[in-house]
């Protein structure tokens, strides 16, 4: 671990970047300051940028997070190899990066080894996540690594796989109505001491420390590429597309890039909350969703994050269906990489907006999980094949394998 690398100094208002507080405790309800009963404004991590190593995106050492520990909050929870992904180029110049290769199979990896180093540097004897899949088994996994207990409020609509991946991390599993799980999260918290790890806001704020392991994402991406022209995340509450952004904003700050990539937030057409926000000029909106496939991105709130990342890179928010989020899974699944549906809504971003404009450049999809984690997958057998040669050569034909 690289605890005593952290260059970070403090945590900074985003409704007012003048208002500053001390790194701990994180302010896991966002700013105090700014906020208000209709929209919270979160906080985010400062750092020593002056201290920076000189040649850390050239010569930078360790493998994963530690890799850029001074650019982090402190890492106190040993990690999992967490980090270091590959770009995989499925197109001429469009590239995916592909975050089910983290030890869960997803990007949430990244946020949880730094929210749960929160939690240990808090002194919490635990860990209360509400999450419907990805969130909560990362959450689950890096807390036990670390000696810490762990609530995962979920629902009934979580697939059986992703619950059983929960509870193998020996997780206290609670399956509670939708609406409860926020409401009741706030309540643990208030009888076990347990650090939240997840929003606890009306609007979203989520935990200071959590984006910050998304902007290794960034990091990772310019070693390999250079400066994308285009970064396209799906996109429920916003903390990846704002982490990422900010990693690359970090680049400039530090003079080792001269512009950061447009930031593309692809969310799903059944709700759309920060395109509605940005559509009326607001910090954050809430709306009505409706049926999807793409649970994992579903999201009925925004918070100011995504906002501040899409204006400030001259990106855009797209609403994608699922018919183009299918189209986009099935094709990527066809170049032998296998994503959960709201996974691929990077890439079925990326087609939509490929047909309005063009990109002087490399574009990257960000594939945030395993396709393991998608609803109805280990829910049914096979029917067995007859094995008479007339039977399995049909079966072959109708794969279109001659014979």
């Amino acid at each position: 671990m690289a605890t005593d690398l952290s260059l970070a100094i403090g945590q900074r208002s985003m409704g007012n970047p003048d208002i500053a507080y001390p790194l701990w405790p994180p302010l896991t309800a966002g700013c105090p300051t700014t906020s208000t009963d209709e929209i919270a404004y979160p906080v985010e991590v400062d750092y020593d940028y002056d201290r920076v190593p000189p040649g850390l995106f050239q010569h930078a050492t360790g493998t994963g997070l530690d890799r850029w520990a001074p650019l982090l909050p402190p890492l106190t929870a040993p990690g999992l190899a967490e980090g270091g992904t590959p770009l995989v180029e499925i197109a001429d110049g469009a590239f995916v990066k592909d975050e089910a290769r983290n030890p869960t199979w997803s990007h949430k990896d990244r946020l949880n080894r730094c929210t749960v180093s929160a939690a240990l540097g808090a002194g919490a004897d635990g860990i209360v996540v509400a999450s419907s899949g990805n969130h909560g088994a990362s959450a689950a996994a890096y807390a036990t690594r670390a000696g810490l207990k762990c609530v995962v409020l979920t629902s009934a609509e979580t697939p059986p796989a992703v619950t059983s991946f929960l509870r193998a991390y020996g997780a206290a599993v609670l399956t509670v109505p939708t609406e409860a799980r926020w409401p009741l999260l706030r309540q643990i918290v208030a009888e076990t001491g347990f650090h939240p790890v997840s929003n606890v806001t009306t609007t979203h704020t989520g935990h200071a420390f959590g984006p910050e392991g998304y902007k290794t994402i960034a990091y990772e991406i310019f070693t390999e590429l250079g400066v994308p022209a285009a970064v396209f995340a799906p996109t429920g509450y916003g903390e990846l597309l704002f982490g990422v952004w900010k990693g690359f904003a970090e680049l400039v700050r530090l003079g080792v890039a001269t512009t950061t990539p447009r930031m593309f937030a692809c969310e799903p057409a059944a709700g759309g909350p920060l395109a509605r926000s940005l559509a009326e000029g607001r910090p954050a909106a809430e709306v009505e969703v409706a049926q999807t496939a793409a649970y994992a991105i579903n999201s009925t709130v925004s918070g100011y994050r995504p906002v501040a990342a899409i204006q400030a890179s001259d990106g855009r928010a797209l609403l994608v269906d699922d018919a183009e989020m299918a189209r986009a899974q099935h094709d990527l699944a066809r170049a032998g990489l296998w994503y959960e549906m709201s996974a691929a809504a990077g890439l079925a971003g990326f087609r939509q907006a490929r047909d309005q404009e063009e990109f002087d450049g490399p574009v990257v999809c960000i594939a945030t999980s395993s396709g393991f984690k998608d609803i109805g997958v280990g829910a049914g057998r096979p029917e067995p094949t007859d094995p008479h040669w007339d039977v399995v050569r049909r079966h072959l034909r109708s794969s279109g394998i001659a014979c």
